[in-house]
């Protein structure tokens, strides 16, 4: 039952957001993360492109729906030059290591064991999936109230794209 309920508390049932989270038409805040492939990723360096943050939980049920669709638009995008920050919000390595081998993921991903880089962006909820265009500036925010379809990611990436 504990376990359940840390669950729904940590993924459904948080408060809403507050007005200083990061809203559509708001810069990148500034950041900084390792990916599990040693490469460093900044907020400067998805500047340069048009890019995807996504910030996750592996036990989240709705992380779980978004995941595979985001490694769609990976698979798709990130060939063409697609930026990519995949950073999990108080989740060892170790436990994404195993969910991304259980269910075929590939997209690098920065394991975080706290809240430092996501509170940059929001203060609840996830999944939260921001879209920025090539100057760094959020365009579409996706979050669990609907979870994104591919097609939704899809769309709003490809009006970004020049």
């Amino acid at each position: 039952m504990f376990s359940f309920v840390g669950i729904i508390s940590g993924c459904i049932l948080e408060k809403e957001h507050k007005s200083s989270d990061i809203q559509t038409g708001d810069p990148l805040p500034a950041f900084k993360v390792v990916m599990n492939d040693g490469t460093v990723i900044t907020d400067d360096d998805l500047k340069k492109e048009v890019s995807i943050v996504m910030f996750f939980h592996t036990s989240c049920p709705d992380c779980q729906q978004a995941l595979p669709r985001v490694q769609a638009i990976y698979d798709e995008y990130a060939p063409k030059g697609l930026g990519f920050a995949l950073i999990s919000r108080e989740e060892s390595s170790s436990d994404i290591d195993d969910y991304w081998k259980n269910n075929s993921l590939n997209m690098p991903y920065s394991a975080q064991s706290d809240r430092k880089v996501y509170n940059k962006f929001a203060s609840s909820r996830i999944p939260r999936i921001y879209i920025s265009d090539e100057n760094g500036i959020v365009r579409y925010i996706f979050t669990d109230d609907p979870v994104p379809s591919y097609d939704e990611l899809k769309s709003a990436v490809e009006s970004l794209i020049r």
